[in-house]
């Protein structure tokens, strides 16, 4: 195996786990207010579910890899590699400023960045798409968890709340497998050279991500879960609902979106449903505001780092 593959495969393996980090926790954070999805099993089933839907659909992996990374130029795997490394120091960087991000955000910017420096051509228009179904995805997960959670408080009772939160869950699991998880894969596709979604690579991907989630899940739980919103179990349902629909529908177009930013969305829509008090505005507005940085950051630093690697490689 070429050196740049294998870096680009301890990268990729490095990422899945932080992705696990980042994302499993805030997979399960809107449902730990009730006792149905324990969070043993909640990981479980997302760990499932990362390994199985790829194998039935994986094109927004296919966007990360052939309408961002250009991965087949050469010097397409030290470009993903540079940008992997860039997105996740963003991303550090913000969390220890106690400001959670997108890691999809983060990737996208990497990869548009090291492309840009690595002399890979970019498509504006691919990078504008993936930008407006990012913004378009917490907008619609909150004004669908703003209808249905008075859907639900009209149709359920607390005891068939549990319900409700079963087919959340599992609809989220879903798409999030669908969509947001498949920028995992991705990675592997450029290093090892594959386009389909082999059950080997699925797996690999889902064990390390389940590493990753175990570890984030009560950071992860307490960020969503608390400060956003003073929230009720109906809220983290409605939430799961309504994220996964964005989400999904987001997937079926090919485009990346992050779950986390949908599941914002989601709880910001549920509580000011029931009054816009109920929202922490200002961690609301600290979240929006990382995600802003996020991307160009990103671009900058996966641009920075491509151009670097570039001159010492041609020195």
């Amino acid at each position: 195996m070429p050196l740049d593959a294998v870096v680009l495969v301890v990268v990729a393996g490095l990422f899945a786990v932080v992705s696990g980090v980042n994302d499993g926790g805030a997979v399960l954070a809107t449902g730990l207010k009730l006792p149905t999805v324990r969070p043993a099993s909640g990981v479980l089933l997302l760990t499932g579910m990362v390994a199985a839907v790829p194998l039935l659909s994986h094109q927004v992996a296919l966007t990360f890899v052939d309408r961002l990374a250009q991965a087949d130029r050469p010097g397409g795997r030290i470009a993903a590699a540079a940008a992997v490394l860039a997105a996740l120091g963003v991303v550090a960087a913000l969390s220890a400023k106690g400001r959670p991000t997108s890691l999809t955000l983060a990737v996208v910017g990497g990869l548009t960045g090291a492309g840009l420096g690595w002399g890979l051509p970019v498509s504006a228009g691919t990078v504008a798409q993936v930008l407006a179904f990012g913004v378009a995805a917490p907008v619609v997960g909150g004004l669908l968890a703003w209808a249905l959670i008075r859907v639900l408080v009209l149709v359920t009772t607390a005891r068939g709340l549990g319900q409700w939160h079963r087919a959340g869950f599992l609809l989220q699991t879903v798409a999030y497998a669908a969509n947001d998880a498949q920028k995992m894969l991705a990675l592997f596709m450029i290093a090892i050279g594959f386009r389909d979604a082999p059950a080997a690579y699925t797996s690999l991907v889902a064990a390390l991500f389940a590493l990753g989630a175990l570890y984030g899940l009560p950071k992860a739980g307490r960020t969503l879960g608390r400060e956003l919103i003073a929230s009720r179990p109906a809220h983290g349902v409605a939430a799961e609902l309504a994220s996964g629909v964005a989400v999904i529908g987001c997937a079926a177009a090919g485009m990346p979106v992050s779950m986390t930013q949908a599941v914002a969305g989601g709880l910001i829509g549920a509580g000011v449903a029931q009054g816009s008090g109920r929202v922490r505005w200002h961690a609301a507005v600290k979240i929006v505001s990382a995600w802003t940085l996020t991307l160009p950051a990103s671009a900058l630093a996966g641009w920075l780092l491509a151009l670097a690697v570039k001159g010492l490689m041609a020195w």
